[in-house]
């Protein structure tokens, strides 16, 4: 049975949903963009798009209810990662880390740490613009999921 692929696409980059297009193309696997504004997608029986309301975490919320274990997700955004994981599921952020069992509560701690230093002023700005390496960790990371879970 095939997996689904669900993907918080907010925040995708425009060059990791390509490649997440042409992986689901590949294995033949469901892959869901969900986001609060319409997002194109190609023409497949594999891919699909679900806008969602505006709102705080409406995306985050719509994929966690979804998602089944052995689903991949696709998110940088820790707290869904720690919900869906709890489901079974597993995660790759846009940059190509794999969130795991073993290494959320470690993601969720040092987040709640730079969410409160930007809140002092001590940290200001985000992450730096994905690079061309960035991608080739993701693609890497993405192949070697897929790999395991045929």
């Amino acid at each position: 049975m095939a997996i689904a692929i669900w993907v918080d696409a907010d925040a995708c980059p425009k060059v990791i949903r390509e490649i997440l297009f042409r992986a689901a193309q590949r294995m033949q696997w469901p892959l869901t963009l969900v986001a609060n504004h319409a997002l194109p997608v190609p023409a497949s029986e594999y891919i699909s798009s679900r806008q969602v309301p505006q709102g705080f975490d409406v995306a985050d919320d719509y994929i966690a209810s979804q998602v089944n274990a052995g689903d991949l997700v696709i998110t940088s955004d820790i707290p869904l990662a720690a919900e869906v994981i709890a489901k079974g599921a597993g995660v790759i952020s846009p940059r190509g880390e794999e969130f795991t069992a073993n290494n959320i509560r470690q993601r969720l701690n040092m987040r709640d740490f730079m969410e409160t230093m930007r809140s002092t002023g001590e940290v200001r700005g985000g992450p730096a613009a994905l690079s061309d390496r960035d991608k080739q960790v993701f693609a890497n990371a993405l192949d070697r999921y897929l790999a395991r879970h045929r």
